[in-house]
């Protein structure tokens, strides 16, 4: 039983920042790794950053690192997405998604089983 709830989101003028929150109710998130993804109308579903159950081990994209970063706190069963310097390029749904057990390739989308419903972030310019 793992649910996954994305909020943050919302709409914003360019150079904006967002803190995006991925909660769960499960007494197990302290273990999971999560990532967190885009997906822009028409586009493919793109990785954006990863975090393991430690938060020793974090992976960003090269097209978000410097702009975007990931934590988590387990005490909350959340982990946070960090949007600085919004640009309307950053106009997407994002989602986050978690596994049960480690992962060998974080940055892709089939390596996680449970995902959110996702929140929309808008930014215009």
């Amino acid at each position: 039983q793992v649910q996954l709830v994305e909020s943050g989101g919302g709409l914003v003028q360019a150079g904006a920042s967002l803190r995006l929150s991925c909660a769960t109710s499960s007494r197990a998130f302290s273990r999971f790794p999560v990532g967190w993804f885009r997906q822009a109308p028409g586009q493919d579903r793109d990785f954006l950053a990863a975090i393991d159950w430690s938060g020793g081990n974090i992976n960003v994209a090269d097209s978000v690192k410097g702009r975007f970063s990931i934590s988590r706190d387990n005490s909350k069963n959340t982990v946070y997405l960090q949007l600085n310097s919004l640009e309307p390029e950053d106009t997407a749904v994002y989602y986050c998604a978690a596994q049960i057990y480690n992962i060998a390739s974080p940055r892709s989308p089939t390596s996680y089983d449970y995902w959110g419903q996702g929140t929309q972030v808008t930014v215009s310019s």
